[in-house]
């Protein structure tokens, strides 16, 4: 279950795909550069597909560990590492968020660890 949640939560960027004004509706950031919106999009593509993993995974036990461990500690290390900067309420969001992301993750993976000895 926390595997699908967390696909879920993995699914959502996937709105910015259409463009910049769903992009600033997501991170309440403008996106006014072609390269930033490309990039943008591209990225939320790729949430597409780490979504549609993680859900795949949720069905497939020999997958489940995988699942896990596939998390959202890149963003969340950033984000920390910018720390003091001025972001976006939406994106304070996005960063709450994927913190519950990661707890719902290891506590899974706790789960799913202690099931299998």
């Amino acid at each position: 279950m926390i595997l699908v949640l967390v696909a879920v939560v993995h699914a959502l960027p996937l709105v910015g795909v259409l463009g910049a004004g769903k992009l600033a509706q997501l991170y309440g950031t403008p996106v006014q550069d072609a390269g930033v919106e490309l990039l943008l999009r591209h990225r939320a593509v790729l949430f597409g597909l780490l979504a549609a993993f993680m859900g795949y995974a949720a069905l497939r036990p020999e997958l489940h560990r995988l699942g896990l461990v596939v998390s959202v500690v890149s963003f969340l290390l950033l984000s920390w590492l910018q720390r003091g900067s001025a972001l976006s309420a939406p994106l304070v969001t996005a960063v709450r968020v994927d913190g519950v992301a990661l707890a719902l993750l290891v506590v899974g993976l706790a789960l799913h660890l202690r099931r299998s000895h």
